[in-house]
């Protein structure tokens, strides 16, 4: 069993005022009646019942622009990241107010290390949140494929459970801690391919090392299996239901999960979760290609799970019926390379139209008129099924916070006009 070494949280008069502040309004804010009706929305949305069609935003990196550093005042370190948390929920209702929802609970997620494939990856990133690069260890697959190593696992309850403890003394009167999170993003399989191959050899090596491509994508979706497997069997996994983040953006709220059959305190199960896969590094490969390389490596792992979402950055038109055949398919990422009327056609009802508009519209420039216009089309094409429109990949919005304040506004402003017009 690895070790988790970290020293505990130490708790000054000032961090414990701060935190049961912030704990008090989150819960105020998750109590609000407002609150019911978004999770009945959001709800039917994911059932394909929708009320009206979904709109999102997920600030991500321009949170430190809307939370500077200089907004927290906790001085324990980890006391810190827990006011950070807080301070999201205020700000999102304060200012920001999409169509997601505020429960009251404060999460914590097991510590779990996930150790590697036999290669500590070293990443030079550069200034300011900007690039980065790394040495791909194996330049040829065949010849270095027998130094990869099955990825020592392991979780450190002990801490864990020391840090659901603490969080319960300083405001668990006020918001109930509990262990509910996500240990992985992606079941997509080739971002961990290019972490140890790089991008130019996997885009080479269906034409000049296809068996070695096919042998990697293999150990990748067996090593990802026995990841979930352990996980599951050693009871970390987590209810999947409520305000959890889905997929590349979504919200996860559903009746259907949990599946039938598991009683209440039975162990949370893969088919009671959501599970998502992409492949956003394979975007220059042909369809056939990433039916013949990439995507029978993701179907045995995204069937485990009880509903699936699809797709993030890249441009799935041209691939989306091989992606129709995964089975528990409920949610496709429409990108802005998307051509969307293709997509609204393939996906019609039965599948949620998860469109994510060009970030650039609020990261660069600001043109009203131009996102207007944006939205307009987007609903004209998809807005009679179940559409979910999600600003996300916000690198930043130059300082001016107002700006993902204001792209809500004018998204829901487009949405009341196309309801009304319908």
């Amino acid at each position: 069993m690895q070790s988790f070494p970290s020293p505990e949280p130490q708790v000054s008069a000032k961090d414990r005022e701060i935190l049961r502040s912030l704990a008090g309004r989150v819960r105020e804010i998750a109590e609000l009646p407002e609150q019911a009706i978004r999770k009945r929305r959001l709800t039917n949305h994911n059932a394909l019942k929708p009320e009206r069609p979904i709109i999102l935003a997920y600030p991500e990196c321009a949170w430190l622009e809307l939370l500077p550093e200089s907004s927290l005042h906790c001085e324990d370190k980890t006391l810190r990241g827990w006011e950070q948390s807080l301070r999201k929920k205020i700000y999102w209702w304060d200012h920001l107010r999409d169509d997601n929802t505020v429960e009251p609970y404060f999460n914590l997620g097991w510590d779990i290390d996930m150790g590697n494939y036999g290669f500590d990856i070293a990443y030079e990133h550069g200034d300011n949140r900007g690039s980065y690069h790394w040495v791909p260890p194996l330049q040829d697959i065949e010849a270095g494929f027998d130094q990869l190593k099955p990825a020592i696992l392991a979780v450190d309850r002990k801490k864990t459970l020391a840090h659901v403890g603490l969080a319960t003394e300083l405001f668990g009167d006020l918001l109930p801690t509990r262990i509910r999170a996500s240990y992985f993003w992606t079941s997509g399989l080739t971002w961990e391919a290019i972490k140890l191959i790089g991008l130019e050899t996997l885009m080479l090596a269906p034409y000049d090392q296809p068996e070695g491509l096919h042998r990697l994508m293999g150990f990748l979706r067996d090593e990802h299996m026995r990841l979930l497997k352990w996980l599951q069997s050693e009871e970390l996994l987590s209810d999947c239901n409520q305000d959890d983040h889905v997929g590349s953006g979504g919200v996860a709220y559903t009746t259907e999960l949990p599946q039938p059959g598991r009683k209440p305190g039975d162990p949370v199960r893969l088919k009671d979760i959501w599970g998502f896969a992409e492949s956003q590094e394979t975007v220059g490969v042909s369809p056939e290609m990433f039916k013949e390389f990439i995507l029978p490596y993701q179907l045995p792992i995204l069937a485990e799970f009880g509903l699936s979402c699809y797709g993030c950055c890249e441009g799935l038109h041209d691939r989306i019926d091989s992606i129709l055949e995964i089975p528990n398919l409920r949610r496709v990422s429409v990108s802005p390379w998307c051509e969307q009327k293709i997509m609204a056609d393939k996906l019609g009802q039965n599948y949620v139209f998860s469109r994510k508009p060009n970030p650039t519209q609020i990261c660069l420039t600001f043109n009203e008129a131009a996102i207007r216009d944006d939205l307009a089309t987007t609903l004209g094409i998809a807005g009679g099924g179940p559409l979910e429109i999600i600003m996300k990949d916000t690198t930043t919005v130059q300082n001016e916070p107002w700006r993902i304040s204001r792209w809500i506004q004018i998204a829901l402003e487009e949405v009341e006009k196309y309801v009304q017009t319908r």
